[in-house]
């Protein structure tokens, strides 16, 4: 049994008629097209659909960080409530930490992906780890820990992924801290997707990654250099080069909203069809879906207050806010309109990794987005 949906789609214009059948959008046609034979299509009112936000840089949830995976079951929790949070696909993300610990969660991960958890209803699915760190620059390494820390070679990153290569899906990593240019091609050539962050790059040095093969970069403006004049820096180079996509945290602490429009602006400026581009990522920690506190992070402990975490010297570490409410941030602080913003965390990251879009013959596990003039709100459909 077929159902159809009137609604607006976030990266077109106009309303369409969406027909889905069972999980999967069979076709997808602009409303004026719709005979008038056909079914009556069930009219959203104007609200808009898309898919579920995908969260390519999340490190733990429910109290749980992602280093410390020991059982697919605490990811399948995670996975669980993630979806709860309107979200369809996410990457663990390991920070720097001890070897033995990172191979583990690494090992945990690959058993999620093989013993069959990937495919339950109402999970987000896990596409597969995020490895920011421990190959950062020390100077730019934030709250990671000095002393996990490692020089970047390519006997170094095949030893630390050692037989879960094929769960990896990001590495970050410090493009300057390489002396033989080997690591890069090599992560291509294993179908990993390599992101520059925690790096002192100077531009000459992220345009030679980028066409190298590194395709995005970790959380804009955070652990490199601001933009300057005279030297642009990784952020200048990326957000002039075709291709590249750089996540985004719009949690208004990470980056200030001046800035986060500075940067919309400069994205906006992507010639249609060119991929490339922002996405939005919530780098939330272990603490996302509990209340304001204090708890640990590796051996130390960060103080959560409004959904912020930083260290006891006050490094900031991190947010405890979900992807979906980086959408609404945009739209109420007046830098996006919905379309955009809703887009920012849903289709565009699924084009940073590769994933196919809103488009007929996929899946489509649909979000219904509500904006009264004021506040916009999300809410699963045909959740069943």
């Amino acid at each position: 049994m077929s159902i159809l949906l009137s609604a607006r789609l976030p990266h077109l214009s106009g309303l369409y008629c969406l027909e889905v059948v069972g999980h999967q959008l069979r076709s997808m046609l602009p409303m004026a097209k719709v005979s008038a034979n056909a079914v009556q299509a069930i009219d959203l009112n104007g609200d808009w659909v898309s898919l579920g936000g995908v969260d390519l840089q999340i490190n733990g949830v429910l109290g749980l960080a992602f280093p410390d995976l020991t059982d697919p079951v605490e990811l399948q929790k995670a996975a669980s409530f993630l979806w709860s949070q309107g979200i369809d696909a996410f990457t663990p993300t390991l920070v720097t930490a001890h070897p033995d610990k990172i191979q583990r969660s690494l090992s945990v991960i690959q058993d999620y992906q093989t013993q069959g958890f990937n495919r339950q209803p109402r999970h987000a699915v896990v596409l597969g780890a995020h490895l920011e760190g421990p190959f950062l620059n020390p100077a730019k390494r934030g709250a990671h820990p000095q002393d996990y820390l490692q020089s970047l070679s390519l006997d170094r990153v095949q030893g630390l992924l050692g037989g879960c290569i094929d769960v990896v899906k990001i590495v970050t990593l410090a493009p300057e801290i390489e002396t033989d240019a080997a690591v890069i091609p090599w992560l291509r050539s294993q179908n990993i997707i390599v992101s520059l962050g925690h790096s002192l790059a100077t531009s000459t040095q992220a345009q030679q990654a980028f066409a190298q093969g590194a395709s995005m970069v970790t959380h804009a403006f955070n652990a490199m250099p601001g933009l300057h004049h005279r030297e642009p820096g990784l952020l200048g180079a990326a957000l002039t080069q075709p291709n590249v996509y750089a996540g985004l945290i719009a949690d208004g602490q990470h980056v200030c909203p001046t800035m986060l429009d500075l940067l919309l602006r400069a994205g906006r400026g992507t010639s249609e069809g060119v991929k490339g581009g922002l996405f939005l990522v919530s780098d939330a920690l272990a603490p996302l879906g509990l209340s304001d506190g204090t708890y640990p992070w590796d051996s130390r402990e960060m103080e959560v207050v409004d959904g912020t975490a930083r260290l006891p010297d006050g490094t900031l570490s991190g947010t405890t806010q979900p992807l979906l409410k980086g959408v609404t941030n945009l739209v109420q602080w007046g830098l996006c309109d919905v379309n955009e913003a809703i887009v920012l965390a849903t289709e565009r990251p699924r084009q940073a990794v590769g994933l196919p879009g809103l488009a007929p013959r996929q899946t489509a596990n649909l979000l219904r987005w509500h904006y009264d003039g004021t506040t916009l709100s999300w809410q699963r459909i045909l959740d069943e």
